[in-house]
């Protein structure tokens, strides 16, 4: 069973991934939430959570790490919260795991949005049954039109939703604790 501060990893990584998508939004109540949580299952149950000190260096790690990308403009503060929030509830040896695995998905992400702007299709879509069609682009449109509406302009890589998902593998693979 992972430590106490691990499963408030995973829910704060599962909320993540669905705001990130689908508003590209990070909430700095749930980051908040995760931290102060995560802060006292470390004080109050030591054995069954991250080590302070640990968690105070995962902390500032995640801090150290990800801001430089931040103040050049390639990655939002939301993401650099998070990732700072997920070292203070992992500790800092989960932060290399993390970071390289939320950086490959954002690769394939990113690859995926030049071949579709290439023309590049999945051609699935083109050989289903025309109902299917039809439910596909009424209800995509739909949601697209959700979507982009609760984006309020912010584009770019969910970046927060990627380092979302490596918690999840993280957490439940062991990857960096051995």
């Amino acid at each position: 069973m992972p430590p106490l501060s691990a499963a408030i990893a995973v829910i704060l990584g599962l909320q993540v991934v669905c705001t990130d998508l689908y508003a590209r939004r990070v909430p700095n109540r749930a980051l908040l939430a995760a931290a102060v949580a995560g802060s006292v299952a470390m004080l109050m149950l030591p054995g069954f959570s991250t080590d302070m000190p640990d968690a105070m260096a995962g902390l500032l790690l995640g801090l150290v790490l990800l801001l430089p990308f931040h103040l050049i403009g390639w990655m939002g503060a939301g993401d650099v919260k998070l990732f700072s929030v997920l070292g203070l509830l992992l500790g800092g040896d989960a932060l290399v795991p993390l970071w390289i695995i939320a950086s490959l998905l954002a690769g394939v992400h990113a690859a995926a949005g030049m071949a579709a702007k290439s023309g590049v299709t999945l051609g699935f879509i083109s050989r289903s049954p025309p109902a299917l069609r039809a439910y596909i682009f009424v209800n995509g449109i739909d949601l697209f039109n959700r979507m982009k509406a609760s984006r309020e302009g912010r584009k770019g890589i969910p970046y927060a939703a990627y380092l979302g998902i490596a918690t999840l593998l993280i957490v439940f693979t062991g990857v960096s604790h051995g």
